[in-house]
């Protein structure tokens, strides 16, 4: 049997190709870094065609890397940022516009003027989402309303949407020489235009958001062959896997049971917990997704918290304040002071997501005395992360009704020890780091493995998870406590910031 699987990384930040052996070790990997745009405040675009570029050279670089051909791969998988929204030409493959990233608020009037009727829950029975600024269904609207030409294309059927992945997997396959137009339920659930009961586009919907059902790719299950790749240094390997970059992570660390978790740490900070197989409505500020659906099986669905500022908030001190040189820096700087001084941050760069939902908060810095210096700034942007990741937890035990024991970590920030203990501090339970971080892109090859036989089943992916790390809790519950409660005033300050 063929050796390896691949996986796309495509990130918010960077693109990665990574070769996994059947364990789940790396083989070889390949990244690299493309520009973030800011043409307006609150505006967030990437360029596509850089986007391409990266993917065609992290492929190549990782492949020439380890000496491996085509032949070497059983099956690649792909996993994206999600909602982050991209319309181009079917005919040449040229975007109609820059790539709207899913941090990207430009849409915030459009959700106060749908939220009128009936409110910001208005989809949200149907969708498992609330109005906001993060979905794709907002942006493709935009972008189909202020790109000269791009209504009428659309509605000719000349133009095609999809999220990163759905890019990709038709650059992958051929592009405007017979590119296959493919989605998976991950991806689908996130536009707020699927429907979680049908798995299928809500006509209604599409009605009301003015967008022609033609751009729309078909909506397919996470783990199945879509095509072949006509890249070179891939050439004819099954593309076989997808799933938006936090159900990657989901999947990536087993967590096939109902009750099982997992808190991502990386441009944003998402918190997964499994429901199983029907959804769960939240009354608590979450959102209803879908988690994962495996071939011919049912789809399982997922609670989600996400938090839109975590690891991004550490670019931020390095390229914007340039209080770091690196972003791994900030973990010296936050321990040259016993404590965040009185300080808090609040990264409300897009908003506030989970729980709160204000698109009209905006950052803030509190509790600033002639004592604070750079060393408290530090801490405060690290237990900024940790402390929304309290408030979703504590939304999520309120909605599933299940209380979390041991909280499963991955992603970039999960390497800083000084932010994984204060956040087993400030949950008061155990945080877990498995022997295998890369669990976005694990995730996605696992898909794609089970898909072409790689994998038996679910039992060969859970023999491969293991256990690094484990930081206990060890703050009093007084000091807990009372630093969690200026944390709240602080998010408060944030609120209704912009009228």
């Amino acid at each position: 049997m063929t050796a390896y699987l691949g996986a796309i990384d495509q990130g918010t930040t960077s693109t990665r190709f990574i070769v996994f052996d059947r364990t789940g070790r790396i083989v070889s990997v390949a990244q690299k870094e493309h520009a973030q745009i800011y043409p307006k405040p609150g505006w967030v675009e990437h360029d596509p065609d850089e986007i391409w570029r990266r993917t065609q050279e992290v492929i190549q670089q990782a492949m020439e890397q380890a000496e491996l051909r085509p032949k070497d791969l059983a099956a690649i998988g792909v996993t994206n940022q999600r909602e982050t929204t991209l319309v181009w030409e079917k005919s040449t493959g040229r975007p109609v516009y820059n790539a709207m990233v899913w941090q990207d608020t430009r849409v915030a009037e459009d959700v106060v003027e749908f939220s009128k009727v009936v409110g910001q829950d208005r989809f949200r029975k149907r969708t498992g989402l609330p109005l906001a600024t993060y979905f794709s269904g907002l942006k493709i609207r935009w972008i189909l309303n202020h790109v000269p030409g791009a209504r009428a294309k659309a509605e000719a059927g000349e133009l095609l949407f999809g999220n990163i992945d759905t890019f990709l997997l038709w650059k992958l396959t051929g592009g405007t020489k017979g590119g296959v137009h493919v989605t998976d339920v991950t991806n689908a659930s996130r536009t707020q235009l699927m429907s979680l009961k049908s798995l299928g586009w809500d006509r209604d919907l599409l009605g009301i958001f003015g967008i022609p059902r033609a751009m729309l790719p078909k909506i397919a299950s996470s783990s199945e062959v879509y095509g072949e790749a006509t890249l070179e240094p891939i050439l004819g390997t099954r593309i076989a896997g997808i799933l938006g970059d936090q159900q990657a992570a989901l999947v990536g660390q087993t967590c096939f049971q109902p009750g099982e978790a997992k808190n991502t740490y990386g441009t944003g900070c998402f918190l997964l917990m499994n429901c199983g197989a029907h959804p769960v409505q939240s009354n608590f500020g979450l959102l209803t997704t879908v988690a994962y659906k495996l071939g011919a099986k049912p789809a399982q669905y997922a609670l989600e918290g996400s938090v839109a500022i975590a690891g991004a908030l550490v670019q931020w001190l390095r390229d914007n304040l340039g209080i770091i040189e690196k972003s791994q820096d900030v973990e010296a700087l936050a321990r040259s002071v016993n404590d965040n001084g009185g300080v808090y941050f609040v990264p409300a760069f897009s908003g506030l997501y989970a729980p709160h939902w204000k698109a009209n908060a905006r950052g803030v810095i509190a509790g600033l005395t002639r004592y604070a210096n750079k060393g408290h700034l530090a801490r405060a942007a690290l237990e900024a992360t940790a402390f929304q990741t309290r408030e979703v937890l504590e939304a999520m035990e309120k909605d599933s009704r299940i209380q979390l024991h041991t909280l499963r970590t991955d992603g970039g920030m999960v390497k800083n020890d000084l932010l994984m203990q204060f956040q087993s501090d400030i949950l008061n339970i155990p945080v877990v780091r498995p022997v295998i971080q890369e669990t976005t892109a694990l995730g996605a090859a696992y898909a794609a493995g089970l898909a072409v036989g790689y994998y038996k089943d679910l039992e060969d992916l859970k023999a491969n998870w293991a256990v690094d790390f484990t930081w206990h809790p060890h703050m009093e519950e007084g000091e807990r406590e009372e630093l969690y409660a200026s944390w709240k005033k602080a998010v408060l300050r944030s609120m209704d910031w912009v009228d």
